[in-house]
Protein backbone atom coordinates (compact mmCIF):
# COMPACT_ATOMS: atom_id res chain seq x y z
CA UNK A 1 0.00 0.00 0.00
CA UNK A 2 1.53 3.27 -1.16
CA UNK A 3 2.44 5.64 1.92
CA UNK A 4 0.27 9.27 1.75
CA UNK A 5 1.54 12.09 4.02
CA UNK A 6 -1.40 14.17 3.09
CA UNK A 7 -0.49 18.13 3.48
CA UNK A 8 3.13 17.52 4.37
CA UNK A 9 5.15 19.80 2.40
CA UNK A 10 9.17 19.99 1.48
CA UNK A 11 10.95 23.26 0.34
CA UNK A 12 14.29 22.77 -1.94
CA UNK A 13 16.75 25.28 -2.66
CA UNK A 14 19.23 25.52 -5.45
CA UNK A 15 21.00 28.91 -6.07
CA UNK A 16 21.82 28.20 -9.43
CA UNK A 17 23.93 30.69 -10.47
CA UNK A 18 25.71 28.59 -13.18
CA UNK A 19 24.31 25.52 -15.16
CA UNK A 20 21.83 23.45 -14.64
CA UNK A 21 23.44 20.89 -12.55
CA UNK A 22 21.59 21.91 -9.01
CA UNK A 23 18.13 23.00 -10.57
CA UNK A 24 18.35 19.20 -12.26
CA UNK A 25 19.07 17.04 -9.46
CA UNK A 26 16.76 18.88 -6.90
CA UNK A 27 14.05 17.92 -9.72
CA UNK A 28 15.26 14.63 -9.85
CA UNK A 29 15.03 14.53 -6.28
CA UNK A 30 11.75 15.91 -5.79
CA UNK A 31 9.81 13.73 -8.56
CA UNK A 32 11.02 10.79 -6.66
CA UNK A 33 9.26 11.62 -3.05
CA UNK A 34 6.47 12.88 -4.95
CA UNK A 35 6.42 9.22 -6.72
CA UNK A 36 6.71 7.49 -3.52
CA UNK A 37 4.74 9.72 -1.49
CA UNK A 38 0.94 10.18 -3.04
CA UNK A 39 -0.40 13.78 -0.50
CA UNK A 40 3.49 14.98 -0.47
CA UNK A 41 3.59 18.50 -2.06
CA UNK A 42 7.57 20.07 -3.62
CA UNK A 43 8.14 23.41 -3.87
CA UNK A 44 11.63 24.39 -5.56
CA UNK A 45 13.36 27.94 -5.14
CA UNK A 46 15.61 28.35 -8.42
CA UNK A 47 17.78 30.63 -9.28
CA UNK A 48 17.76 29.10 -13.25
CA UNK A 49 16.87 31.35 -15.82
CA UNK A 50 15.16 28.52 -17.88
CA UNK A 51 13.74 26.81 -14.58
CA UNK A 52 10.57 26.88 -16.37
CA UNK A 53 11.46 25.14 -19.67
CA UNK A 54 11.38 22.10 -17.89
CA UNK A 55 8.27 19.36 -17.10
CA UNK A 56 7.42 18.72 -13.53
CA UNK A 57 5.07 16.18 -12.18
CA UNK A 58 1.80 16.80 -10.17
CA UNK A 59 2.90 17.95 -6.89
CA UNK A 60 6.20 19.49 -7.59
CA UNK A 61 6.13 23.38 -8.25
CA UNK A 62 9.32 26.09 -8.70
CA UNK A 63 9.88 29.38 -7.18
CA UNK A 64 11.73 31.88 -9.63
CA UNK A 65 14.12 33.98 -8.00
CA UNK A 66 15.88 36.60 -9.74
CA UNK A 67 18.78 35.25 -11.69
CA UNK A 68 22.89 35.66 -10.42
CA UNK A 69 25.24 34.73 -12.83
CA UNK A 70 29.09 33.20 -12.09
CA UNK A 71 31.64 34.93 -14.52
CA UNK A 72 34.80 32.95 -15.18
CA UNK A 73 36.72 34.44 -12.77
CA UNK A 74 34.38 33.25 -9.91
CA UNK A 75 32.56 36.67 -9.41
CA UNK A 76 29.01 36.93 -9.17
CA UNK A 77 26.79 39.41 -11.24
CA UNK A 78 23.32 39.95 -11.81
CA UNK A 79 21.73 38.98 -14.92
CA UNK A 80 20.13 42.13 -15.39
CA UNK A 81 23.16 44.54 -15.54
CA UNK A 82 21.62 47.52 -14.45
CA UNK A 83 20.47 46.27 -11.23
CA UNK A 84 23.21 45.95 -8.19
CA UNK A 85 24.27 42.91 -7.43
CA UNK A 86 23.57 43.63 -3.56
CA UNK A 87 19.84 44.72 -4.82
CA UNK A 88 19.26 41.58 -6.18
CA UNK A 89 20.36 39.50 -3.50
CA UNK A 90 18.03 41.21 -1.20
CA UNK A 91 15.08 40.49 -3.63
CA UNK A 92 15.81 36.70 -3.40
CA UNK A 93 16.50 36.59 -0.10
CA UNK A 94 12.78 38.40 0.32
CA UNK A 95 11.09 35.80 -1.60
CA UNK A 96 13.15 33.20 -0.09
CA UNK A 97 11.78 34.25 3.51
CA UNK A 98 8.29 35.07 2.32
CA UNK A 99 7.94 31.82 0.48
CA UNK A 100 9.16 29.75 3.71
CA UNK A 101 6.47 31.50 5.61
CA UNK A 102 3.82 31.37 2.89
CA UNK A 103 4.89 27.39 2.45
CA UNK A 104 5.73 26.05 5.61
CA UNK A 105 7.91 23.23 4.93
CA UNK A 106 8.46 20.65 7.37
CA UNK A 107 11.75 19.62 5.60
CA UNK A 108 13.43 22.21 3.69
CA UNK A 109 16.67 20.46 1.49
CA UNK A 110 19.27 23.03 0.84
CA UNK A 111 21.46 22.14 -2.25
CA UNK A 112 25.25 22.80 -2.12
CA UNK A 113 25.54 26.09 -0.36
CA UNK A 114 25.22 25.92 3.11
CA UNK A 115 24.01 29.64 3.48
CA UNK A 116 23.04 29.81 0.19
CA UNK A 117 24.21 32.42 -2.46
CA UNK A 118 26.14 35.54 -0.03
CA UNK A 119 24.48 34.03 2.38
CA UNK A 120 20.85 34.33 1.43
CA UNK A 121 19.24 31.64 3.08
CA UNK A 122 20.56 32.54 6.54
CA UNK A 123 17.32 34.27 7.64
CA UNK A 124 14.91 31.63 6.48
CA UNK A 125 17.17 28.82 8.04
CA UNK A 126 16.97 30.55 11.49
CA UNK A 127 13.35 31.34 11.48
CA UNK A 128 12.93 27.40 9.82
CA UNK A 129 14.96 25.87 12.46
CA UNK A 130 12.46 27.91 15.15
CA UNK A 131 9.64 26.67 14.00
CA UNK A 132 10.82 23.09 14.43
CA UNK A 133 11.26 22.08 10.39
CA UNK A 134 13.57 19.51 9.42
CA UNK A 135 16.96 21.04 7.60
CA UNK A 136 19.04 19.11 5.63
CA UNK A 137 22.04 20.02 3.49
CA UNK A 138 22.54 18.19 0.46
CA UNK A 139 26.00 18.09 -0.67
CA UNK A 140 27.45 16.56 -4.51
CA UNK A 141 29.97 13.66 -3.97
CA UNK A 142 32.31 15.84 -4.56
CA UNK A 143 32.21 19.40 -4.28
CA UNK A 144 35.70 21.14 -4.99
CA UNK A 145 39.86 20.73 -4.21
CA UNK A 146 40.12 20.77 -0.27
CA UNK A 147 42.06 23.68 -0.26
CA UNK A 148 39.64 25.80 -2.29
CA UNK A 149 36.80 24.57 -0.42
CA UNK A 150 38.05 25.08 2.95
CA UNK A 151 39.13 28.83 2.49
CA UNK A 152 35.68 29.70 1.13
CA UNK A 153 34.23 28.19 4.28
CA UNK A 154 36.47 29.67 6.79
CA UNK A 155 35.95 33.30 5.54
CA UNK A 156 32.32 32.94 6.28
CA UNK A 157 32.36 30.59 9.01
CA UNK A 158 30.22 27.69 7.60
CA UNK A 159 31.93 24.72 8.96
CA UNK A 160 30.93 26.05 12.17
CA UNK A 161 27.07 26.94 11.09
CA UNK A 162 26.35 23.48 9.31
CA UNK A 163 27.16 22.26 12.83
CA UNK A 164 24.64 24.66 14.57
CA UNK A 165 21.64 24.96 11.96
CA UNK A 166 21.32 21.52 10.12
CA UNK A 167 19.62 18.45 11.08
CA UNK A 168 21.27 16.43 9.06
CA UNK A 169 23.48 16.25 5.70
CA UNK A 170 22.83 13.75 2.85
CA UNK A 171 25.82 12.61 0.78
CA UNK A 172 24.55 11.81 -3.06
CA UNK A 173 27.66 9.52 -3.83
CA UNK A 174 28.43 6.45 -1.89
CA UNK A 175 30.94 6.43 0.66
CA UNK A 176 33.83 4.38 -1.36
CA UNK A 177 33.98 6.80 -4.39
CA UNK A 178 35.05 9.95 -2.69
CA UNK A 179 34.18 12.11 0.64
CA UNK A 180 33.08 15.90 0.04
CA UNK A 181 34.60 17.03 2.95
CA UNK A 182 38.54 15.17 2.69
CA UNK A 183 40.94 17.07 3.71
CA UNK A 184 38.77 19.43 5.86
CA UNK A 185 38.99 20.05 9.35
CA UNK A 186 35.19 18.17 10.26
CA UNK A 187 33.92 18.40 13.78
CA UNK A 188 32.97 14.51 14.81
CA UNK A 189 28.91 16.35 15.59
CA UNK A 190 29.08 17.40 12.27
CA UNK A 191 30.79 13.98 10.75
CA UNK A 192 27.75 11.79 12.64
CA UNK A 193 25.42 13.99 10.56
CA UNK A 194 26.92 12.85 7.62
CA UNK A 195 24.76 10.11 5.55
CA UNK A 196 26.07 8.89 2.03
CA UNK A 197 23.21 8.15 0.16
CA UNK A 198 24.27 6.69 -2.94
CA UNK A 199 24.80 8.36 -6.71
CA UNK A 200 20.91 9.89 -8.19
CA UNK A 201 19.54 7.22 -10.88
CA UNK A 202 17.96 8.16 -13.42
CA UNK A 203 15.09 7.25 -15.81
CA UNK A 204 14.15 7.62 -19.89
CA UNK A 205 10.33 7.64 -19.46
CA UNK A 206 8.91 6.92 -22.68
CA UNK A 207 5.85 9.37 -22.89
CA UNK A 208 8.75 12.14 -23.01
CA UNK A 209 10.72 10.90 -26.43
CA UNK A 210 13.18 13.62 -27.49
CA UNK A 211 12.69 15.21 -30.58
CA UNK A 212 16.07 15.65 -31.51
CA UNK A 213 17.12 11.87 -31.39
CA UNK A 214 19.07 10.96 -33.98
CA UNK A 215 18.31 7.62 -36.09
CA UNK A 216 20.79 4.75 -35.77
CA UNK A 217 24.30 4.94 -33.16
CA UNK A 218 25.68 8.04 -32.07
CA UNK A 219 27.83 9.75 -29.98
CA UNK A 220 26.23 11.84 -27.56
CA UNK A 221 28.53 15.48 -27.14
CA UNK A 222 27.06 16.67 -24.24
CA UNK A 223 28.61 20.56 -22.61
CA UNK A 224 25.65 20.56 -19.47
CA UNK A 225 24.39 23.91 -19.39
CA UNK A 226 27.08 24.96 -21.79
CA UNK A 227 28.64 27.88 -20.45
CA UNK A 228 32.04 27.00 -20.16
CA UNK A 229 31.57 24.05 -22.89
CA UNK A 230 33.26 25.73 -25.89
CA UNK A 231 36.74 23.67 -25.68
CA UNK A 232 34.39 20.51 -25.65
CA UNK A 233 32.74 21.79 -28.40
CA UNK A 234 35.25 22.77 -30.73
CA UNK A 235 37.73 20.04 -29.86
CA UNK A 236 35.38 17.31 -30.98
CA UNK A 237 34.77 19.18 -33.85
CA UNK A 238 38.62 19.76 -34.59
CA UNK A 239 38.86 16.09 -34.52
CA UNK A 240 36.48 15.41 -36.75
CA UNK A 241 38.07 17.89 -39.07
CA UNK A 242 41.07 16.70 -38.77
CA UNK A 243 40.43 12.25 -39.04
CA UNK A 244 38.70 11.39 -42.39
CA UNK A 245 38.56 8.07 -40.55
CA UNK A 246 36.66 9.44 -37.63
CA UNK A 247 33.19 9.09 -39.05
CA UNK A 248 30.77 7.83 -36.29
CA UNK A 249 27.64 10.03 -36.08
CA UNK A 250 28.01 12.53 -33.51
CA UNK A 251 24.71 14.83 -31.92
CA UNK A 252 26.38 17.76 -29.87
CA UNK A 253 24.07 19.36 -26.93
CA UNK A 254 25.81 23.25 -26.86
CA UNK A 255 23.44 23.87 -24.03
CA UNK A 256 21.62 26.73 -23.00
CA UNK A 257 24.37 29.08 -21.48
CA UNK A 258 26.58 28.82 -24.03
CA UNK A 259 27.25 32.58 -25.10
CA UNK A 260 25.09 33.64 -28.51
CA UNK A 261 28.35 34.41 -30.71
CA UNK A 262 29.93 30.53 -29.48
CA UNK A 263 26.34 28.74 -30.23
CA UNK A 264 26.01 30.06 -33.94
CA UNK A 265 29.48 29.59 -35.09
CA UNK A 266 29.02 26.30 -33.99
CA UNK A 267 25.95 25.39 -35.41
CA UNK A 268 28.03 26.62 -38.53
CA UNK A 269 31.39 24.92 -38.58
CA UNK A 270 28.99 21.93 -37.49
CA UNK A 271 27.17 21.71 -41.46
CA UNK A 272 30.71 21.50 -42.64
CA UNK A 273 30.87 17.85 -40.70
CA UNK A 274 29.03 15.36 -42.57
CA UNK A 275 28.44 12.71 -40.04
CA UNK A 276 27.62 15.84 -36.84
CA UNK A 277 24.31 16.86 -36.32
CA UNK A 278 24.35 20.00 -33.48
CA UNK A 279 21.65 21.09 -31.47
CA UNK A 280 21.40 24.11 -29.19
CA UNK A 281 19.60 22.06 -25.78
CA UNK A 282 17.05 19.36 -25.19
CA UNK A 283 15.31 19.53 -21.50
CA UNK A 284 15.18 15.56 -22.02
CA UNK A 285 18.85 14.35 -22.11
CA UNK A 286 18.47 11.47 -20.14
CA UNK A 287 16.53 10.12 -23.71
CA UNK A 288 19.07 11.05 -25.34
CA UNK A 289 21.60 9.14 -23.42
CA UNK A 290 20.10 6.49 -22.59
CA UNK A 291 19.92 6.42 -26.95
CA UNK A 292 23.39 6.74 -27.46
CA UNK A 293 26.04 4.41 -27.89
CA UNK A 294 28.67 6.53 -26.10
CA UNK A 295 28.53 10.06 -24.05
CA UNK A 296 31.78 12.37 -24.44
CA UNK A 297 31.54 15.18 -21.22
CA UNK A 298 32.58 17.66 -19.01
CA UNK A 299 31.42 15.40 -16.16
CA UNK A 300 29.60 17.33 -13.90
CA UNK A 301 27.53 15.52 -11.07
CA UNK A 302 24.22 15.22 -13.37
CA UNK A 303 25.92 13.97 -16.83
CA UNK A 304 27.94 11.54 -14.50
CA UNK A 305 25.06 9.93 -12.70
CA UNK A 306 23.12 9.61 -16.17
CA UNK A 307 26.68 8.16 -17.67
CA UNK A 308 26.19 5.15 -14.75
CA UNK A 309 22.74 5.43 -14.78
CA UNK A 310 22.13 4.07 -18.38
CA UNK A 311 25.79 2.52 -18.60
CA UNK A 312 26.98 3.79 -20.97
CA UNK A 313 30.92 4.05 -22.49
CA UNK A 314 31.79 7.56 -21.75
CA UNK A 315 34.99 10.32 -22.70
CA UNK A 316 35.32 12.40 -19.74
CA UNK A 317 37.21 16.02 -20.85
CA UNK A 318 36.93 18.02 -17.08
CA UNK A 319 36.94 21.70 -16.32
CA UNK A 320 39.74 22.83 -13.80
CA UNK A 321 38.97 26.09 -13.49
CA UNK A 322 37.78 28.03 -10.59
CA UNK A 323 36.66 24.75 -9.48
CA UNK A 324 38.80 21.05 -9.26
CA UNK A 325 35.01 18.95 -8.95
CA UNK A 326 35.02 17.41 -12.52
CA UNK A 327 38.90 17.26 -12.76
CA UNK A 328 38.47 14.97 -9.18
CA UNK A 329 35.39 13.11 -10.15
CA UNK A 330 37.10 12.48 -13.38
CA UNK A 331 40.12 10.91 -12.33
CA UNK A 332 38.61 9.00 -9.28
CA UNK A 333 36.26 7.65 -11.95
CA UNK A 334 39.01 6.64 -14.41
CA UNK A 335 41.03 5.19 -11.50
CA UNK A 336 38.37 2.69 -10.82
CA UNK A 337 38.26 2.05 -14.75
CA UNK A 338 34.73 3.50 -15.12
CA UNK A 339 35.16 5.93 -17.93
CA UNK A 340 38.49 7.27 -20.54
CA UNK A 341 39.62 10.64 -19.32
CA UNK A 342 41.36 13.28 -21.00
CA UNK A 343 43.09 16.69 -19.98
CA UNK A 344 41.97 19.81 -21.89
CA UNK A 345 45.65 20.01 -23.08
CA UNK A 346 45.26 16.42 -24.18
CA UNK A 347 41.84 17.10 -26.23
CA UNK A 348 43.39 20.06 -27.44
CA UNK A 349 45.41 17.82 -30.02
CA UNK A 350 42.94 16.89 -33.03
CA UNK A 351 44.76 13.32 -33.39
CA UNK A 352 45.07 12.71 -29.56
CA UNK A 353 41.02 13.62 -29.38
CA UNK A 354 40.32 11.58 -32.89
CA UNK A 355 42.24 8.33 -31.77
CA UNK A 356 39.86 8.63 -27.87
CA UNK A 357 36.83 9.10 -29.80
CA UNK A 358 37.25 5.91 -32.64
CA UNK A 359 37.75 4.15 -29.56
CA UNK A 360 35.10 5.30 -27.59
CA UNK A 361 32.37 3.21 -28.65
CA UNK A 362 34.53 0.01 -27.98
CA UNK A 363 35.53 0.86 -24.86
CA UNK A 364 34.15 -1.30 -21.69
CA UNK A 365 30.88 -0.63 -20.05
CA UNK A 366 31.09 1.40 -16.19
CA UNK A 367 28.98 -1.94 -14.80
CA UNK A 368 31.67 -4.02 -16.05
CA UNK A 369 34.37 -2.07 -14.10
CA UNK A 370 33.21 -4.02 -10.73
CA UNK A 371 33.78 -1.65 -8.47
CA UNK A 372 29.51 -1.25 -7.71
CA UNK A 373 27.58 1.93 -9.32
CA UNK A 374 25.70 2.10 -5.63
CA UNK A 375 22.80 4.05 -7.71
CA UNK A 376 20.46 3.56 -4.47
CA UNK A 377 20.45 7.22 -3.56
CA UNK A 378 16.77 8.43 -4.48
CA UNK A 379 15.69 5.15 -2.93
CA UNK A 380 17.12 5.71 0.29
CA UNK A 381 16.63 9.53 0.27
CA UNK A 382 13.11 8.28 -0.36
CA UNK A 383 13.20 6.23 2.73
CA UNK A 384 14.70 8.35 5.40
CA UNK A 385 12.23 11.53 4.13
CA UNK A 386 8.86 8.86 4.73
CA UNK A 387 10.46 8.17 8.36
CA UNK A 388 11.37 11.87 9.27
CA UNK A 389 7.53 12.27 8.22
CA UNK A 390 6.30 9.97 10.47
CA UNK A 391 8.40 10.87 13.18
CA UNK A 392 6.06 13.46 15.67
CA UNK A 393 8.91 15.22 16.85
CA UNK A 394 10.84 17.11 14.24
CA UNK A 395 13.97 17.02 16.05
CA UNK A 396 13.56 13.15 16.78
CA UNK A 397 16.82 11.15 16.55
CA UNK A 398 16.79 9.42 13.02
CA UNK A 399 20.29 7.99 13.18
CA UNK A 400 18.77 4.23 13.26
CA UNK A 401 16.78 5.22 9.79
CA UNK A 402 19.26 7.03 7.61
CA UNK A 403 21.67 4.76 5.80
Amino acid sequence: MTTRFDGKRILMYSHDTFGLGHLRRCRTIAHALVETYRGLSVLIISGAQIAGAFDYRSRVDFVKIPSVIKLRNGEYSSLEQHIDLRDTIEMRKSIIRHTAETFQPDIFIVDKEPMGLRGEIEETLAYLKGRGTRLVLGLREVMDAPHLLEAEWKRNDVMAKIDRIYDDIWVYGPPDFYDPLTGMEVPDSVRVRMHFMGFLKRRALHEALSTHRPKGDYILVTTGGGGDGADLVNDVMNAYLADPELTHKALVVLGPYMPGDQRAEFLRKGQSIPSMEVIEFDTRMEELIASSRAVVAMGGYNTYCEILSFDKPALIIPRTTPREEQLLRARRAAELGMIDMLMPEQSRDPVQMAAALKALPHRSLPSQAGSGLMLDGLTNIAEVVGDCLSVKSPGADLRKVLP
